[in-house]
């Protein structure tokens, strides 16, 4: 059983790897949501014995394989669960899109805590109101408008991002949706029609029964204004 660690508290970046293991049907153990989860977690983090030890949570165990940061946690999961390409080439660019979604994760946090993470969001709220206005007028659209693109050019349609079968890049792009519409709700009311092809994979993969009975569940942690998506109006403008 796969073993993912992370914050027991928000979706935050370990839900990108939540969503493809859901999406796979495959069991995985949430190690700090159980008990003594966090002392757990604590304890591999800091473990000198550890060999390559991961910079911060998510890092996920697979016998003994340990891996950490999000793009590289489904690059090792994606040729196992099946959601990734079998050529090499395809399995290259599916990378890339991940590593493409971790840069709009950092922006999008950065929204809410652009001076630093030491400092409450009140204490930095003049600068924050400054770079969500930057965010939502022009990183938005360069971002979704980016995966707007790559679905229309993709050789096999655009009903995914890599090739003609889900993959983790489609997970991951239906998340960057959700917590965007919990985050900036009128922007995205005002923007989306401009990126129907976006939309559109986000409702299939909002449809797929295994995310439909996620999302419903326990295990689906609710947004809250702790992880990365907040739902501060005032910086939605």
């Amino acid at each position: 059983m796969y073993e993912l660690y992370y914050w027991p508290e928000i979706q935050g970046r370990g839900e990108f790897v939540r969503l493809a293991l859901e999406a796979a049907g495959v069991p995985y153990r949430d190690v700090a949501r159980g008990e003594g989860g966090m002392d757990a977690m604590m304890r591999l983090l800091e473990a000198p014995e550890v060999r390559t030890p991961s910079f911060a949570p998510p890092f996920l165990r697979d016998g003994e394989i340990l891996v950490g940061q999000v793009a590289a946690i489904l690059h090792h999961l994606g040729p196992k669960l099946g959601l990734a390409p079998d050529d090499a080439a395809g399995r290259l660019w599916l990378d890339q899109i991940q590593l493409t979604v971790t840069d709009f994760v950092a922006e999008i946090h950065d929204t809410h805590h652009p001076v630093g993470n030491r400092f409450y969001y009140e204490e930095q709220k003049a600068e924050a109101l400054r770079r969500a206005a930057q965010f939502r007028e022009d990183r938005i659209p360069k971002f979704l408008g980016w995966f707007e693109t790559i679905l229309t050019r993709n050789p096999a349609g655009p009903e995914h991002l890599v090739g003609d079968r889900l993959s983790h890049a489609d997970t991951s792009l239906f998340q960057l949706v959700e917590g965007l519409r919990y985050a900036f709700p009128r922007t995205m009311a005002r923007m989306e029609s401009a990126w129907l092809r976006t939309i559109a994979l986000h409702d299939r993969v909002a449809s797929l029964p295994r995310i439909q009975a996620y999302c419903r569940s326990g295990r689906r942690i609710p947004f809250n204004e702790n992880g990365i998506f907040r739902a501060y109006p005032e910086l939605d403008g």
